[in-house]
């Protein structure tokens, strides 16, 4: 088998005239009845009614344990996030008071967890007691269920 010179094939191609082409084919755009990936369909959507910040947000919520890890998870819950400010809910005052203390490393870590979300400080809450201020068989004015205490 005797080896091709490429250089010479040319050649010839060039005298005779006869050049192969390869054929060229173009990508169709599609029309509105073809159906579409759903993935391209979302994404769109998302783009164009600028839903990002509100998705990473809520991605931040459903994977809090993955961000902050699962013990800061189990005592504290992601309450809102308004204005920059996400407003964290612990199940004591300990664990308030020890999340105050490494609020700029949590801070640190969500930012780089959820880059989407903008969050710029953390407040945290202790725990909340029942409020008797509000419903069916409340006074205006009134104690409250105090004064029926002993």
């Amino acid at each position: 088998m005797a080896k091709r010179d490429l250089a010479l094939d040319l050649f010839r191609s060039f005298q005779t005239g006869k050049r192969t082409r390869k054929k060229i084919i173009k990508e169709k755009t599609p029309a509105p009845t073809d159906p579409q990936l759903l993935v391209d369909l979302l994404s769109h959507l998302i783009e164009e009614r600028d839903w990002k910040g509100g998705i990473a947000e809520g991605t931040l919520f459903s994977t809090w344990p993955k961000v902050v890890g699962l013990e800061i998870s189990l005592h504290a819950t992601p309450i809102s996030l308004i204005d920059g400010v996400l407003t964290l809910q612990t199940s004591s005052t300990a664990w308030a008071t020890q999340l105050q203390l490494v609020v700029p490393d949590l801070l640190r870590t969500i930012q780089a967890s959820a880059p989407g979300a903008l969050v710029e400080t953390i407040a945290i809450m202790g725990p909340q007691g029942p409020s008797w201020k509000r419903g069916i068989r409340t006074i205006r004015g009134a104690r409250g269920p105090r004064d029926t205490y002993g």
